[in-house]
């Protein structure tokens, strides 16, 4: 069932993501070679405390998951899609990270995602993560008044296939709001014309996903969370939380 919020719900989601962008625009900042990814989780504990705000994910455990998530943040480096727990492993040059991260603030939720490369930057990675943000900005603009969430799956996919790039299977946004994961399922591919219509009132998470070698394959890695290429090439991955509304969608998670 997909709930419908207020233009006041809406208002308050833009708070709790404004607490994500800063996190991550906090988490961006202070990654570096030698910094590892624990404290990048502290870094956005920080954040989240000072505004008041509890995170969606720590302690988080869907029915895939061997344990409940231990942070606040996940972490996925280099040939990790989604879903890294932070560990003590420090940055090197040239690491290509994504960090995804929650918020929750009186009683709405926020989620967003970024990637970016820590020292020198590969410019195959620079190319991976341009695109990723390209097809979200895509994604973004289809979710209009009247569209159908088949047409932002196609304009993901689009952007995505067109640069060679793999989107792994199964894996997508989602509706967001009391809780952080909410109907309806937004794929990351699909036909345009095709699901539900969208609604003034639908608060949704887009988050495309690419993998570099234009292969879709994925398996866990041995903590049950994380899910690697099976390529072995890198990825990325951006979210941003969006409000369809009639004036246009409305990016609750902007940095």
């Amino acid at each position: 069932m997909v709930e419908l919020k207020t233009d006041t719900s809406i208002d308050a989601m833009y708070e709790a993501g404004q607490v994500v962008a800063s996190a991550l625009t906090a988490v961006r900042e202070a990654a570096d070679v030698g910094v590892s990814l624990l404290e990048l989780d502290e870094v956005a504990r920080g954040v989240l405390r000072a505004a008041g705000a509890t995170s969606p994910f720590l302690g988080y455990r869907p029915s895939f998951a061997p344990t409940p998530f231990p942070a606040v943040i996940c972490t996925s480096v280099n040939d990790a899609i989604v879903h890294g727990i932070p560990t003590g492993y420090r940055l090197r040059d040239g690491d290509l990270v994504s960090v995804d991260c929650g918020a929750e603030l009186d009683g709405w939720v926020g989620d967003s995602a970024l990637s970016f490369t820590v020292g020198t930057p590969r410019p195959a990675d620079v190319r991976l993560i341009e695109t990723a943000e390209r097809a979200l900005a895509a994604g973004i603009e289809a979710a209009v008044v009247g569209n159908r969430i088949g047409d932002i799956a196609h304009a993901i996919g689009t952007v995505c296939r067109a640069a060679g790039y793999g989107v792994p299977d199964g894996f997508g946004g989602h509706g967001i709001g009391r809780r952080m994961h909410e109907d309806p399922s937004v794929p990351n591919e699909g036909r345009p014309g095709r699901g539900m219509r969208l609604r003034h009132g639908m608060a949704l998470a887009i988050e495309p996903m690419l993998i570099a070698g234009g292969t879709d394959g994925f398996h866990a890695a041995g903590d049950g969370w994380t899910l690697r290429t099976d390529d072995g090439t890198r990825a990325a991955h951006a979210e941003h939380t969006i409000a369809v509304t009639e004036t246009g969608p409305r990016i609750l998670t902007a940095r």
